[in-house]
């Protein structure tokens, strides 16, 4: 959307411009930015990836349906907490530092993860072992909300004007790493140890990894350096990471990103987290094999994220937005039609492929465009908590929508949904600025 004459459009006056950073030195703040952000991820697509065999642990009553719904309201309850984490750890990003709200969302990570490992189930404790899952997902929630903003804001005030789109794809990149990781181990710990002792007690052991992790990404991001945007805007003394300032004077730039986060999550996680279940509950199959192929396409999925950041760089920032949604729009009804309908592992692989190399061209420029709409004393918060509103609305619902639309027998009815949001994505994309053009990050 065209730009407001006291918001986008505003130049930072005598804005700090940072020497530019060396490759070595560039490359050391990304991957410190993004190490945890991948561990944050490990972190919360645990929860989703091993729900099919803990759901039976924590809600023992009803068919497999009707525990996973469980799950999937469970995990909707964490992106719920999204948005309040989003709030509070935007403005702390841009109060007191990105390096600051980096570690303390680990630290919180942390804990929630190691709840989930050692909380017992309904057997031992009744109800109580739902309730304190819950606190652990809300828990969870409000780091991960943190962890978006943050870390999008870091990288791409990190990367380089030339390279901008190419740098902070990584943030993808370490975002889907961290589901993969999750995939990984869902496989592994498949193949080695029985049914029984994966529902019983192996299914804790991610959870467990996790919380190792984000203690060693804990004392990482401790060394960090912070990020010469923020210290411009620190130095000028400009107000920082005021709610009411975001929406009065971002109003257009806030609501764009809600637009295009709500039809860029909801794809996401139709074809990633909730895939893993449409395998196994629809097309029928076995946990096993709808796990390897969920791997399988999450690594090419990784792996191409930096070569669209780095098209967007040449292209601009609109037309890759343009094409994920054009083609995200056309390709839902027939990709889940068809994938529900094939007995072959090949032909879900492809099309599940297909969907997500369409999705690319949003989720590999997904941070640089929200940071670069906003300036440096209100970046963070403008970047996480629209961002997190919408996705805990159409994100963190996915899962259940979805498999409310197969419990009442209209199952095809969640593909026009997709389908639907993703049309009203690409008005969103026509009308907003190429951010390419018009960064608002001024340093390097």
């Amino acid at each position: 959307m065209s730009a407001t004459e006291t918001g986008a459009d505003a130049q930072i006056p005598a804005a700090l411009t940072a020497p530019g950073l060396t490759p070595l030195q560039r490359l050391r703040a990304i991957l410190g930015g993004s190490a945890g952000n991948l561990v944050e991820w490990y972190d919360w697509f645990a929860y989703s990836a091993f729900a099919i065999y803990f759901a039976q642990i924590f809600f023992p009553a009803g068919d497999t349906t009707a525990q996973l719904m469980k799950t999937a309201i469970v995990f909707a309850v964490g992106f719920g907490a999204r948005p309040v984490g989003a709030w509070l750890m935007g403005m702390y990003a841009d109060r007191a530092g990105r390096k600051a709200a980096l570690t303390l969302s680990v630290a919180m990570m942390c804990v929630g993860s190691l709840i989930i490992a050692l909380t017992p189930g309904h057997a031992q404790i009744g109800n109580a072992a739902a309730a304190i899952l819950v606190v652990a997902r809300l828990l969870q929630g409000l780091s991960v909300g943190g962890e978006y903003g943050a870390s999008a804001t870091y990288m791409s005030e990190m990367a380089g004007r030339s390279r901008r789109g190419f740098w902070s794809s990584f943030q993808y990149v370490t975002l889907i790493m961290g589901q993969l990781i999750a995939a990984l181990v869902l496989v592994v710990l498949q193949q080695t140890l029985s049914k029984a002792d994966l529902a019983a007690w192996g299914w804790r052991i991610p959870f467990l990894i996790g919380a190792g992790l984000a203690v060693v990404v804990f004392w990482m991001r401790r060394s960090m350096e912070e990020s010469a945007s923020f210290e411009a805007a620190r130095a000028e003394g400009r107000s920082r990471g005021r709610t009411m300032l975001l929406f009065m004077q971002f109003p257009r730039e806030t609501l764009a990103i809600m637009g295009l986060t709500a039809a860029g999550s909801l794809g996401f996680y139709a074809y990633t987290t909730y895939m893993l279940k449409f395998l196994v509950n629809t097309t029928g199959f076995s946990k096993p094999l709808a796990g390897a192929v969920n791997l399988a396409t999450l690594a090419c999925f990784m792996l191409i994220q930096p070569l669209f950041g780095a098209l967007s760089d040449r292209v601009g920032r609109k037309r890759m937005l343009a094409i994920a949604f054009g083609g995200g729009a056309l390709a839902s009804v027939p990709v889940f039609t068809l994938i529900g309908a094939t007995d072959s592992w090949m032909t879900a692989f492809v099309l599940i492929l297909a969907a997500l190399v369409i999705q690319s061209a949003y989720t590999s420029i997904s941070a640089v465009v929200k940071a670069e709409l906003f300036p440096a004393h209100v970046r963070a918060l403008g970047v996480a908590l629209p961002y997190a509103l919408a996705n805990a609305i159409f994100g963190g619902t996915a899962e259940y929508v979805a498999l409310w639309f197969k419990s009442v027998g209209h199952e095809s009815g969640f593909y026009w949904y997709v389908a639907g949001m993703m049309v009203m994505a690409l008005v969103v994309s026509l009308l907003l600025r190429d951010t390419q053009k018009t960064s608002l990050i001024q340093e390097d």
